[in-house]
């Protein structure tokens, strides 16, 4: 119950704020290209950019992995109504469970999305799961950042940043790449690696793009 009526304010509350964010996109043909090849993205961000990720990626059946705790129960029923799909696991506990639960997600056409450095850290060190389930489902990993030129940092280990109303986000989407069906543990390390350089290269391109409308 406790969790229920967390999840039902906080689905209003970021409601309210996303509906007076304005957005700068970059890089968006991305996804559609993605979609027309016959596949789907495995959209992989970091895990303090999971406020306006949410709001603006709502209602497109993306398929998101939630810890299986009393946070991830909240979380889950914040973002189930703004049109996500679960599966439920970690990377310390239900990983392979929730991997299969994805797995079969794309296969049946859904997207799936990753917060590469949660649920719980290090910050913004990626984790390899959004490369494993690129191994196994044929799908391109696709990186994104948002940043907002106003915005308030939580003391999180992940340092949430929560834009305040009315300002301007800055969503960029990078290139998508594939990881080959026999990658081996070397070449996942490479790809898990290239992963992380592709966010922090982003991140940069996201606050030029702010500096560009200043």
């Amino acid at each position: 119950m406790q969790a229920a009526l967390i999840s039902m304010a906080g689905y209003r509350l970021v409601s309210a704020l996303g509906a007076t964010l304005r957005w700068r996109t970059d890089g968006l043909e991305h996804v559609d290209a993605i979609v027309r090849s016959g596949r789907q993205p495995i959209m992989a961000f970091w895990h303090g950019r999971i406020l306006p990720a949410t709001y603006y990626f709502r209602r497109r059946g993306i398929v998101v992995l939630t810890s299986e705790n009393f946070d991830g129960e909240w979380i889950a029923g914040i973002i189930e109504r703004f049109g996500y799909g679960t599966a439920r696991g970690s990377t310390s506990r239900g990983s392979l469970k929730a991997m299969l639960q994805l797995r079969r997600a794309m296969a049946a056409g859904r997207p799936a999305g990753f917060t590469v450095d949660g649920p719980r850290g290090p910050a913004r060190i990626a984790q390899p799961g959004a490369v494993w389930l690129a191994k196994a489902s044929g799908n391109p990993v696709l990186p994104f950042h948002l940043e907002s030129d106003r915005h308030w940092t939580i003391r999180s280990w992940d340092r949430t940043q929560i834009p305040k109303p009315f300002t301007t986000v800055a969503l960029v989407v990078g290139e998508p790449f594939d990881v080959a069906a026999d990658a081996d543990e070397k070449r996942i390390e490479a790809a898990r690696q290239e992963l992380e350089d592709r966010l922090y290269a982003l991140e940069a391109r996201a606050l030029q793009l702010l500096k560009k409308r200043a």
